[in-house]
């Protein structure tokens, strides 16, 4: 729109036509070369985590929370109260997380082979 209105201005050099009309090939070949030669990120390449992966993740974070749960209730800063209903919390959730891991795993060693 801007470059219509530059060439459309009665007063416009022939400078100005040039510039805009460089201007334009320029954004259009960064344009050209981005969309086509760009190189994926590093991340894009690595392998995606198993569910598995996933889970034992999660398991591993429920043990530290459950670890730094215990330790901050010895010093004082839980009351027994709380500190029971955010352990028993957390050890249903590491009961779920770890029911699945019993489940992918079964999954995995009880895949039927194929015909040979």
């Amino acid at each position: 729109m801007l470059a219509m209105l530059i060439l459309a201005a009665p007063d416009a050099t022939p400078f100005t036509d040039w510039a805009v009309l460089t201007a334009c090939a320029g954004l259009l070949a960064a344009t050209v070369l981005f969309i086509f030669f760009i190189q994926p990120d590093a991340s894009d390449l690595a392998p995606r985590r198993s569910k598995l992966d996933q889970l034992m993740e999660r398991r591993d974070t429920i043990y530290d929370n459950l670890r730094d749960l215990r330790f901050e209730h010895r010093s004082g800063k839980y009351s027994e109260g709380d500190y029971e209903a955010m352990k028993d919390s957390l050890e249903n959730e590491l009961a779920m997380v770890l029911a699945a891991v019993d489940q992918v795993t079964e999954a995995e060693t009880k895949r039927p082979r194929g015909a040979r």
